[in-house]
């Protein structure tokens, strides 16, 4: 079985009104955020083979954050097409990861990340910023993932909920 590990992106900053939304930062909360994640995925032992995060510098710098304290050496895939999407493009960059990939950290944005994980577990999970979803897949390979309900939600991590 495949695991998927969905994070929506840390808290941003919107300080700068006008910077465009893909180019807006974490703000301190998010920075802080961000790490304590990596921390949870090394603590619970699930850190991924694989990283996919959206374009937007505010995932990018999520996902840099967790990666930095796994000590993750394997290259952050940035995706344009992630950037604001919906399940189906999600979907899409799912099923193109290598069959050797057990474990997928995909960092991304609301509400794309909440349909995604109702897709696939049949079921709708809050996913506040910095929110983290441990999802076990029933497939082998990944091109086999569908949107159909099947897979299972194994835990949902919220940071406020880790102090």
């Amino acid at each position: 079985m495949k695991m998927l590990l969905l994070l929506r992106h840390a808290k941003s900053s919107w300080d700068e009104p006008g910077l465009e939304d893909h180019d807006r930062p974490l703000n301190k909360r998010g920075r802080k955020a961000a790490p304590r994640i990596g921390q949870l995925l090394r603590d619970e032992e699930i850190a991924p083979d694989v990283v996919l995060t959206s374009s937007a510098l505010r995932a990018r710098d999520t996902a840099g954050a967790v990666c930095e304290v796994l000590g993750f050496e394997g290259g952050i895939d940035e995706r344009h097409d992630l950037y604001l999407a919906g399940p189906g493009a999600y979907l899409r960059a799912i099923r193109e990861l290598p069959d050797e990939a057990e474990r997928v950290l995909v960092v991304g944005h609301n509400p794309g990340l909440e349909d995604l994980l109702e897709a696939l577990c049949g079921r709708c999970k809050r996913m506040p910023t910095a929110a983290l979803a441990a999802v076990e897949l029933p497939v082998k390979h990944w091109r086999e993932l569908e949107l159909d309900g099947r897979a299972r939600c194994q835990h949902v991590w919220r940071v406020k909920d880790l102090d």
